[in-house]
């Protein structure tokens, strides 16, 4: 995992698909932390994303290094019921703070991905896979 989250460092943004329906979303994201052997993000709640994560937990992550390499990480979402992972994530990202408290109700719903394949695919080349 730890090449999967030094590869999400480095890219600096990456970008989440979902389904909404029968049509992709796609958006960028940039927080993710590795905690317990496992690639986390985090999503409110009380956003669209979060729904069609719940609805349907297929997900595809693809980024770009400086170098030209990209990955593709692609799995299923599985929900983090420990709430630990949301309050590491928080003290990473105080700012997130004013977002996600009691006085909005808004929640962080922490994920990582499950039967998951990750490849570094270069430019030219075959691609290499970081979760072996």
């Amino acid at each position: 995992m730890s090449k999967v989250n030094d590869f999400l460092t480095e890219a600096g943004v990456f970008y989440l698909a979902t389904v909404d329906g029968d049509q992709p979303k796609v958006r960028p994201l940039g927080a993710h932390m590795e905690m317990d052997g496992k690639v986390l993000f985090g999503v409110g709640d009380f956003k669209e994303v979060y729904k069609q994560l719940v609805a349907n937990p297929k997900v595809e992550i693809a980024c770009a290094k400086p170098d030209g390499h990209w990955l593709r990480y692609t799995g299923k979402a599985v929900f983090e019921t420990d709430p630990k992972y949301a309050e590491a994530s928080l003290e990473a990202m105080p700012m997130l703070k004013n977002i996600y408290n009691e006085e909005t109700g808004h929640k962080l719903m922490m994920f990582h991905l499950e039967d998951a394949v990750a490849v570094d695919i270069p430019m030219m080349g075959p691609g290499e896979d970081l979760l072996r």
